[in-house]
């Protein structure tokens, strides 16, 4: 071992993954550092490192983004790919329930009271003088919207 991982504070055990993710530079494709059970590391031509699982759901190999190293480290990384194994064990596509809980985050946002209450206004605002209708916008965003802006509507 190179003195420099000695002298570094790389646990012992990791040492010898870590200092190929360290040392590593871009080449004209895409350098792939294997971990385990399908956990990799992608070296970009322009530098850029990111964390990629592999897997296969009902016959078909699938990639899934785990995120951007050194943002999250070889620890977070093996827990994510954890979890997704854990779906797939259940015969869930990580893949497509990561789609799904983003498609439910957005109709949750545009289901507050905030959204609905600007989707009020510009509905109704063509009825009234431009001042009445910067009044009503401008007395929502002072003393309702920070109070109850973000709570859903349950229809």
């Amino acid at each position: 071992m190179s003195k420099a991982l000695q002298k570094s504070r790389i646990p012992q055990g990791f040492a010898a993954f870590f200092h190929p993710i360290t040392s590593t530079t871009a080449r004209c494709k895409p350098a792939k550092l294997t971990d385990a059970q399908g956990l990799t590391l992608w070296v970009m031509p322009n530098g850029s490192k990111y964390w990629r699982l592999k897997y296969r759901f009902l016959g078909k190999e699938k990639l899934l983004a785990l995120g951007v190293y050194p943002e999250v480290s070889l620890k977070e990384a093996r827990l994510k790919r954890d979890e997704a194994r854990r779906l797939l064990s259940e015969g869930i596509d990580p893949s497509a329930k990561r789609q799904e809980d983003k498609l439910t985050a957005q109709v949750a946002a545009a289901n507050n009271f905030e959204a609905i209450a600007k989707e009020w206004h510009a509905r109704e605002s063509h009825e009234w003088s431009a001042a009445h209708s910067v009044r009503v916008m401008s007395a929502m965003a002072t003393h309702i919207f920070p109070f109850i802006g973000a709570l859903l509507h349950k229809s």
